[in-house]
């Protein structure tokens, strides 16, 4: 049942505010307030200490996942991690934590999975007899650059494995850690089997860090396109998600500044509220922006159908209505003005010089 509790301060670093239930639990928690909250005097250092991120290794049977979307530009991915530091409040993967019986809120975003099995399990699946080369899209659902890849670098590794064997992939991210693996992916672009696509949703630095508070600053990936372009990587951008009254003001002027870092493609997609994101993107907006809360959601039922989300293929990502269709048009005439090209070209990567591994790699060394 609904809360009328208040709601919840900020957590330092983190999107969400609290851990709704996950759908799959039969008990739910409501939040109650016994008054002790109020006495507790801010200065005390005996507050509760800061959430730490913990990360789990999870054993895998497979890598690439599999979709027939008729609105999603790839058919192949890989998700090197589960849960995402990030911590982007409005990320349509928060729900998959419920499938560890895990809350998609904090936990979402403090206790991940890492699949340090990725490349051996890659190099298995790409050696199928069976198996068809098509671009892998890696980026889809978390992060494959979140802070924890620094340490386990998981990406690195699936990468490594891609290129030694001259498969294509595309890359969607919000760190400038993509600029470590410029040695793989830039001889990769030069034969037209690699592209890297920054996502970039406001150049509000205080609205960035309340929204996406570990991605890198909105700077620093402006920062990490040009990098990419001045190493001959064909790179995008993505504004997703645009979110009205709230960050759509930044549109115009993400592409200009995009455009003037070396991206060259661009793509963009509405607010996407599935499951249990709904109560925490209405609880951040409550805590972070209360006067404009509710003017915010009534916008975006008008471009949902009157509902908080509307899953339904084709209209997903772009939303319906006046305002949609106002953001469509404000974003092709930009484009045009750009130059820019409009969504992810996957068919413009090459897999003709694909090589399949032999069946026994990733096990076992040559002999001789």
């Amino acid at each position: 049942m609904p809360s009328n509790d208040p709601p919840q301060a900020p957590v330092k670093g983190r999107g969400a505010t609290f851990n709704p239930a996950n759908r799959y639990r039969v008990d739910v928690r409501e939040r109650c307030d016994d008054g002790w909250q109020a006495a507790v005097d801010p200065a005390d250092d005996d507050g509760p200490p800061p959430l730490k991120t913990i990360v789990t290794i999870q054993r895998a049977r497979t890598i690439i996942a599999h979709n027939d979307s008729p609105d999603i530009p790839f058919s192949q991915s890989i998700n090197p991690y589960q849960g995402c530091e990030h911590g982007c409040i409005y990320c349509y993967a928060r729900p998959s934590h419920a499938y560890l019986d895990l809350s998609p809120g904090i936990d979402f975003e403090t206790k991940l999975y890492a699949k340090p099995d990725a490349a051996r399990l890659l190099c298995d699946e790409l050696a199928k007899p069976g198996y068809r080369c098509d671009p892998i899209a890696l980026g889809t659902n978390t992060d494959p650059y979140q802070p924890i890849e620094r340490e386990w670098k998981v990406t690195r590794g699936v990468l490594e494995v891609l290129a030694a064997h001259a498969h294509p992939f595309t890359i969607v991210t919000k760190s400038a850690l993509v600029e470590r693996d410029i040695d793989i992916i830039a001889p990769m672009a030069k034969r037209r089997m690699a592209r890297v696509y920054l996502s970039v949703t406001t150049l509000d630095r205080e609205l960035a860090r309340k929204m996406e508070p570990r991605a890198a600053a909105p700077h620093r990936r402006l920062q990490a396109l040009k990098t990419l372009a001045d190493a001959g990587i064909p790179v995008g951008v993505m504004v997703a998600p645009i979110i009205p009254q709230l960050n759509d003001r930044d549109l115009e002027a993400i592409l200009e500044a995009a455009a003037a870092n070396g991206a060259r493609e661009a793509g963009w997609v509405l607010l996407r509220l599935p499951l249990e994101v709904a109560p925490l993107f209405r609880e951040w907006l409550a805590v972070h922006y209360p006067q404009r809360a509710e003017h915010v959601m009534s916008l975006v039922r008008q471009m949902r159908g009157g509902r908080d989300y509307d899953s339904t293929f084709g209209a997903r990502m772009r939303g319906g209505g006046e305002f949609a269709s106002l953001f469509e048009k404000r974003f092709d005439i930009a484009c045009r003005r750009l130059g820019y090209a409009q969504g992810r070209d996957q068919s413009a990567l090459d897999t003709t010089q694909f090589r399949p591994p032999r069946r026994d790699e990733g096990r076992q060394q040559q002999l001789f």
